[in-house]
């Protein structure tokens, strides 16, 4: 009889000291999201493991009261020495060491199935643990949210990325990095230069010549200026010239300058820039520098190939033009 209850307060030990770990190392709003999308296991845990000072304080009050009444139980069938020892012996392997290490790695099954016995624990020692618990509460405060920065959560995915466990693809991290990069990024960091940048005179006659020269440069928008390629009064939308046109100039016509255009800083952020992109449902942008100097353009590609960190190919681009300019296509 007397092996038999110190078993079971053995047991009742490894039990307390797995627990406190394996619970206590579950993220309260990984369970909570977990119990949002279905997982039972998650929905079982989550109630009692938000409530963190009070899980702690009950299974530590239990941990205690079962390793003291182990202490001394043995000291009543054995010497003090051999009593003191099997105790310690007992206690450090298979009360601590073992079972941490098992339910530490399994302390989501472990904890659901075990739930029920959590939940009489703070039954039992709820007078005593809820008191502390609050104490706890008002000096340490409740558990605060795990939050990451951009770096680390492109660690995060990239570590799930090269786990052979992973359901994330090497192209669904692309993206998730690009997406956290770009937000720090700014227009001067994208933008095609202004040496770059087709562009049309207003003077300019929309001719068969000037058809077949916009035609082989393969943009869509083409900056229209005036005077000088720091004067930008519209954009010419080719789409636009597929109506028959008479041989005027770009200035007599109404679609160079009827939409108008976004204008934007070469500081400003590339998530403030398709903000603006989307409100104003325009697909480039016109970029000038603090002294109002027009130093390039952006285009809403510009943007998305930054997020997906992957040039878009349309199917007659060159293989060095794809590299090199992309105007608002």
């Amino acid at each position: 009889m007397e092996y038999l209850i110190s078993l079971v307060l053995v047991i009742l030990s490894g039990l307390f000291s797995g627990l406190t770990l394996g619970l206590l190392s579950l993220d309260t709003q990984s369970l909570q999201r977990r119990a949002n999308h279905g997982d039972a296991q998650a929905a079982k845990i989550y109630p009692i493991r938000q409530k963190g000072n009070l899980l702690l304080t009950t299974l530590l009050l239990g941990n205690v009261t079962v390793n003291t009444t182990l202490s001394i139980f043995l000291g009543s069938i054995a010497s003090g020495l051999v009593a003191g020892l099997t105790a310690t012996t007992l206690i450090v392997l298979f009360g601590e060491i073992f079972p941490q290490a098992i339910i530490s790695r399994h302390a989501l099954w472990f904890g659901s199935r075990t739930i029920w016995f959590t939940k009489v624990t703070i039954f039992v020692f709820y007078p005593i643990a809820w008191p502390i618990s609050k104490i706890l509460d008002h000096f340490l405060g409740k558990e605060l949210p795990t939050t990451y920065t951009s770096r680390e959560l492109m660690d995060i995915i990239s570590e799930h990325e090269d786990s052979e466990h992973s359901t994330i693809d090497a192209d669904e991290e692309r993206i998730v990095h690009g997406a956290l990069q770009f937000s720090h990024l700014r227009v001067r960091n994208v933008m095609t230069e202004a040496d770059q940048v087709v562009m049309c005179d207003e003077n300019q006659r929309l001719n068969d010549d000037f058809f077949i020269e916009i035609n082989g440069s393969g943009f869509s928008r083409i900056p229209v200026f005036s005077g000088n390629r720091n004067n930008i009064v519209g954009i010419l939308y080719v789409k636009d010239l597929l109506i028959e046109h008479e041989d005027i100039s770009v200035k007599d016509t109404e679609e160079a300058f009827e939409k108008g255009y976004l204008r934007v800083k070469g500081g400003e952020l590339l998530d403030s820039v398709l903000a603006k992109m989307l409100k104003s449902k325009q697909h480039m942008a016109i970029v000038k520098n603090q002294n109002n100097q027009f130093i390039g353009v952006i285009s809403l590609e510009d943007i998305i190939e930054e997020i997906i960190q992957q040039e878009i190919e349309d199917e007659d681009d060159d293989d060095e033009s794809e590299e090199e300019l992309i105007v608002g296509k």
